[in-house]
């Protein structure tokens, strides 16, 4: 029997493997795991960040560089103090 002919069971029996290891599909799935926890936890982070109005520098800067690309975007200190502001500032406009 040609060495490209064997079974899978020939191989196996041969002390070869016909695809990963366990040990390598073990470190694909926690892989895979952990950048679902990461992605699940961004997003719950800034979902609680909108629902107490806590502004979200990064979606700004993301807007900024894709909507106004000749604009240099603020620092974090001073988007967060000019957000602030702007939402309490006295003589704005609110709704309640």
């Amino acid at each position: 029997m040609s060495h490209s002919n064997r079974s899978p069971a020939e191989h196996a029996a041969a002390g070869r493997t016909t695809g990963p290891s366990a040990h390598a599909i073990a470190v694909l799935l926690v892989a895979g795991v952990a950048r679902a926890l990461r992605s699940c936890w961004r997003a719950a982070a800034q979902t609680a960040r909108l629902a107490i109005g806590i502004p979200d520098y990064d979606v700004y800067v993301d807007h900024l560089r894709r909507h106004h690309r000749g604009r240099e975007p603020m620092d974090r200190d001073t988007f967060f103090r000019e957000r602030m502001q702007s939402r309490y500032a006295r003589g704005s406009s609110r709704c309640c």
